[in-house]
């Protein structure tokens, strides 16, 4: 039997993943450690040699990597779809005392950015990209990622790849998305992250591995040029509304 197109991507896929990670953050609180992931360590410098001062976290779960930015200087928007993680993140903000430079929203990203236009200067998203989100969900996502920062603005985001152990295992949900152990992944191959790209400075793809598995990785470096048009919506991206926010942070 032939592989399900990407039209075939079961529909109900995001709000299961959201019920089953709200799930996760309800058993297991803080589940991830304080510490920065590499990823964020990674995305601060680039912040920083861009001048960043504000930027948007995708999928920032219990906050490990948000309140890292946060207590760096940075004002960060915290973007989650669980609510049990993002009270975990705010109770975190205030006993560490970044409270005001941290805005938590409760956003599922299949749905436009709760953000104004171009008013932010960085965007990182540590595995939010390759969740249950089909390609068309991802272009979305990425245009509305375009549509927020700043011209001259930094975005990183890391992906599992199809190079991955678990690429082709478990449930299959069609576009290369696979669900193993209760969490479903959409696996990048190098023609996506190239695609995603089009319009900006690709500055840097560089492979890694992450996890006990592991996991393995791809950390992707973009640049919005200054001179950059928000990008318009294309026709496979016009058929879906715009991307499910989670990663596996």
């Amino acid at each position: 039997m032939p592989a399900p197109k990407e039209a075939d991507v079961d529909t109900d896929l995001g709000g299961s993943q959201r019920e089953h990670w709200q799930g996760v953050y309800d058993r297991n609180p803080h589940m991830y450690g304080a510490d920065p992931s590499e990823a964020a360590r990674h995305a601060q410098k680039v912040f920083a040699a861009h001048g960043a001062r504000e930027v948007l976290e995708l999928g920032a779960g219990h906050g490990r990597d948000a309140l890292w930015f946060a207590v760096r200087g940075l004002r960060v928007h915290a973007a989650d779809f669980s609510a049990t993680a993002l009270d975990q993140l705010t109770r975190t903000a205030d006993r560490q005392g970044v409270a005001g430079r941290v805005r938590t929203h409760l956003h599922d990203a299949r749905t436009p950015l709760p953000l104004a236009d171009a008013s932010v200067d960085g965007v990182f998203a540590h595995m939010l990209l390759c969740m249950a989100l089909s390609t068309a969900q991802i272009h979305a996502l990425m245009g509305e990622i375009d549509r927020v920062l700043r011209p001259g603005g930094a975005l990183v985001y890391t992906v599992r790849h199809t190079g991955d152990a678990h690429y082709g295992a478990g449930t299959s949900h069609g576009d290369d998305i696979f669900e193993h152990g209760g969490f479903a992944v959409h696996f990048f191959d190098r023609a996506l992250v190239e695609n995603l790209a089009t319009g900006w400075d690709l500055a840097e793809v560089a492979p890694f591995e992450e996890g006990e598995l592991p996991r393995r990785l791809w950390r992707v470096t973009q640049v919005k040029p200054a001179s950059h048009r928000v990008r318009a919506t294309t026709a496979r991206d016009s058929d879906e509304p715009a991307a499910s926010s989670r990663r596996s942070e």
